[in-house]
């Protein structure tokens, strides 16, 4: 029964967004792309029950490239990322992928829920200009 319940969200979700403006692809059962078409910039989505975890890259960088400095500056309050947060993963072969992140928990998808997913979607979208920027000052 979980797994329907998640399908209809997932439907759900995809309409919002496609209604809204953005390309909605699902190119892995469970996992939506959500692309911003004018400027091609895309967010990943995964519905985790009631959450809806929302991440988007930023960069991939050797590994070494993310020294105690940089962790310590896109952990500062003061970074200028307002409304998500940086996450790390190994990708591999001496690299890490750098993303930015954001969460929405979810009731109903009535007209709260609908607009806590645009803003975070919308924060992301916004967060990633400072975050790239940030990034690129910093992994020069």
């Amino acid at each position: 029964m979980t797994a329907q319940i998640a399908s209809i969200q997932t439907d759900q979700i995809k309409a919002l967004l496609a209604d809204r403006g953005y390309d909605v692809t699902e190119p892995t059962a469970g996992v939506l792309r959500i692309e911003e078409v004018r400027s091609g910039v895309a967010v990943q989505a995964v519905l985790e029950g009631d959450i809806l975890f929302l991440s988007l890259t930023c960069t991939t960088v050797p590994e070494s490239a993310i020294t105690p400095a940089i962790m310590r500056t896109m952990l500062s309050a003061h970074n200028g990322i307002s409304t998500s947060y940086f996450q790390l993963y190994d990708s591999g072969d001496g690299q890490t992928t750098v993303t930015l992140a954001n969460f929405c928990k979810l009731e109903d998808l009535g007209h709260e829920d609908q607009d806590d997913i645009l803003a975070c979607v919308h924060f992301l979208l916004v967060d990633v200009l400072s975050a790239r920027q940030l990034l690129s000052d910093l992994l020069v």
